[in-house]
């Protein structure tokens, strides 16, 4: 064989372990590295790298470390502009995906389970459309009511102004007399201290672990449930081994649902770190979630309706599912 040969030879095997390795570049909408949502990405990716010998790596970056808008995490990932997220924020791109957050429609962990394993194959073909590929996801604790003002009831929100993530639930403090106002978690504190908001809805193991210093009452009332959704470019994916792909949708159904365990473990140690530091926790007053859920019960049908025949058969699914 000569020189020649070999050279030729040498490229066709360097090329072919290029080929071969993938590196891919990950985001999450999360900028705290100290968060549940960030320490199950680290762990999907350390244990990718291992599991798959280095066949394929994930560099992952941190919420604002790209020039990617948190609402626009889902259409980068089906553009090829990342090859990998978590995604919080997905609505905008997949809106029937909301219909897991609407305000007391899904009241516990097992209610969600059963919603969640229902809509599955809807939520799979959705992403579909978006050109992702779902691989799992992770949720939040539930999202109570963090206040300026002393609550004890839902009627304590009327004339008050509260900081909401969706349309959702905007209608929800709209039905109790509240103003819900729509702003991003780095404007949050500022417009607390300057009476812009005077609550929020969110998690203790959420954005209240940021915030609790301004917020010395929360009401221990269940609106709903937030969650985020762990995504790959189809194209990506596709071009990925079938062992490969199989160890990463392995390596996402593990850490998912461990993510969130470790999110109801920190709610709970929230809970006790902010009452210690000051604040009120206030038990939901009783009779006032049924009360709730059957006010809101004629919004989840108009938002349906309003949508299309997709919404209310994804309306229909988690009803059918959850026994409502």
């Amino acid at each position: 064989m000569t020189i020649k040969t070999l050279g030729t030879a040498a490229l066709i095997v360097a090329s072919t372990a290029v080929a071969h390795a993938d590196d891919w570049t990950a985001y999450t909408y999360s900028s705290v590295s100290t968060t549940s949502a960030v320490k199950g990405m680290n762990r999907i990716v350390e244990r990718v790298a291992a599991e798959t010998e280095g066949d394929l790596t994930i560099d992952l970056h941190l919420g604002k470390t790209l020039q990617i808008a948190s609402a626009d995490i889902t259409q980068a990932v089906g553009d090829g502009i990342i090859d990998m997220a978590a995604d919080y924020f997905f609505s905008g791109s997949v809106p029937i995906a909301r219909v897991l957050n609407l305000p007391m429609l899904i009241e516990n962990d097992e209610e969600w389970n059963k919603a969640y394993a229902a809509m599955e194959p809807t939520l799979i073909e959705a992403f579909g459309d978006q050109g992702v590929v779902l691989l799992g996801g992770y949720r939040y604790p539930e999202q109570t009511i963090f206040t300026t003002f002393e609550i004890t009831s839902l009627g304590d929100l009327e004339g008050h102004k509260i900081r909401v993530t969706s349309p959702e639930q905007g209608a929800f403090i709209e039905e109790f007399g509240g103003a819900p106002i729509t702003l991003s978690g780095s404007e949050v504190p500022t417009s607390l201290e300057r009476g812009v908001i005077e609550g929020v809805l969110t998690a203790s193991a959420g954005g209240a672990k940021n915030w609790h210093e301004f917020l010395p009452y929360n009401y221990r009332f269940a609106v709903n449930y937030g969650n985020s959704m762990i995504i790959a470019n189809a194209d990506s994916f596709a071009a990925l081994s079938e062992d490969t792909q199989a160890t990463l949708r392995s390596i996402v159904a593990e850490e998912g649902p461990k993510t969130t365990e470790e999110f109801l473990a920190d709610e709970e140690a929230q809970k006790a770190s902010q009452s210690e530091a000051g604040m009120t926790l206030v038990e939901a007053a009783g009779g006032e979630v049924d009360m709730a859920a059957e006010k809101l019960a004629p919004f989840w049908e108009s938002w349906a309706e309003k949508n299309g025949p997709e919404y209310v058969e994804a309306l229909a699914t988690v009803r059918a599912a959850v026994g409502k």
